[in-house]
């Protein structure tokens, strides 16, 4: 059966939502025809106009990157830019192009967790969640409907938490009303007051799904007029970073020289003791030294990233080793990440990873 890259963009922003980006983020579709049928990937971390060439001469329909094709917003497209030749080779050679940037970052097991899973860490957790991204659905139904409606919200995304799916809590009690003129009660009488068993229902469903979960209660629900609450939460939602501890503690030292083999950076900048042993790390893949602090208040003894200014090395505690192993070096792992999840879902399609080298930073030695 065909895949359309609207099948594709459908099956990928419901495991990777773009609402879990960064406001500055442009992650998401960057161009393509839905209606176009796709059925060869190219990956790759940036796209550049060499990269759009790869795909063509390697008959590839789609490419898939982390870092976003349009970044900024194009006001013409007159082949100035490597984002605007790259677009126009993509409108040339009919290639679409996605881009799962912060969106990726953000979601379970993303950019962070496999940086963190490459290193060996155990007990991965988020370090930094999101916050005000969840909020919870609060229902009212007579007591022999009440595993219908669950149903219909769990079908539409609500009752997910961690590894977990299909909770709710329910409580017993009753509801009353009066039906008025021009009504058209499920039960009771117009004009009488009227007492009915009813479970009260809460699912919690991520902020994004709210509309479609209410769709999904109200269609399901057989009364009239549905009595629902929505709660806004404060809970932490997937986000950035990761920290865990490494297998057996070791000399800061000894994990940036295993930092290096692993991510093929040929120098690390950093700030801190090495010789001090080192338990548990904190990392996030890409520009993250605004969560240095966040990385301190969990208790890692060293923090990784990419992009950190002096100022942010100055400032970093002293009892934390701190240390910049490169954008692209941190980043890269996360193809494989995209592969994994494309292969599984689509197992007919041609993936390749791009060998265009794109990482603009070089190392004179």
């Amino acid at each position: 059966m065909a895949v359309t890259l609207g099948d594709f963009v459908q099956w990928f922003e419901e495991l990777i939502p773009p609402a879990f980006q960064e406001s500055y983020d442009n992650s998401g579709l960057q161009v393509g025809d839905l209606s176009a049928e796709i059925s060869s990937v190219l990956l790759t971390v940036d796209v550049t106009p060499a990269v759009m060439e790869e795909a063509a001469a390697a008959g590839c329909t789609l490419v898939v990157s982390h870092h976003p094709l349009i970044f900024k917003p194009l006001r013409h497209l007159v082949y100035g830019s490597d984002a605007q030749r790259s677009v126009a080779v993509a409108i040339r050679k009919d290639i679409a192009v996605y881009s799962a940037h912060t969106s990726l970052d953000n979601s379970v097991g993303g950019v962070s967790h496999i940086l963190a899973e490459k290193i060996g860490l155990q007990d991965i957790r988020v370090l930094a969640p999101l916050e005000g991204r969840l909020s919870k659905i609060v229902t009212f139904v007579p007591h022999e409907h009440a595993g219908t409606v669950r149903d219909a919200l769990f079908a539409a995304g609500a009752g997910v938490t961690g590894n977990y799916d299909r909770c709710s809590f329910n409580v017993t009690g009753e509801g009353t009303f009066r039906a008025g003129q021009g009504a058209e009660p499920f039960t009771g009488e117009v004009g009488r007051d009227h007492t009915e068993p009813e479970v009260r229902i809460e699912v919690v469903v991520p902020s994004y799904l709210v509309h479609k979960c209410v769709m999904a209660l109200l269609d399901a629900h057989p009364y009239e007029e549905v009595a629902y609450d929505i709660i806004a939460l404060q809970n932490g939602f997937n986000g950035a970073g990761a920290i865990g501890r490494l297998p057996a503690p070791l000399p800061g030292e000894k994990l940036l020289e295993q930092l290096k083999k692993l991510t093929g950076i040929p120098a690390i900048r950093y700030s801190g003791n090495l010789q001090r042993t080192v338990s548990t790390v904190a990392l996030c893949g890409g520009s993250g030294s605004e969560y240095i602090s966040a990385a301190a208040r969990a208790g890692a003894d060293v923090f990784l990233t990419a992009d950190i200014r002096y100022h942010a090395f100055a400032g970093a505690p002293h009892s934390m080793l701190v240390a910049d192993i490169g954008h692209y070096e941190s980043e890269k792992f996360s193809l494989e990440l995209l592969h994994n999840l494309i292969q599984k879902k689509f197992p007919n399609f041609a993936l390749r990873f791009s060998e265009t080298k794109t990482n603009p930073i070089n190392f004179y030695r």
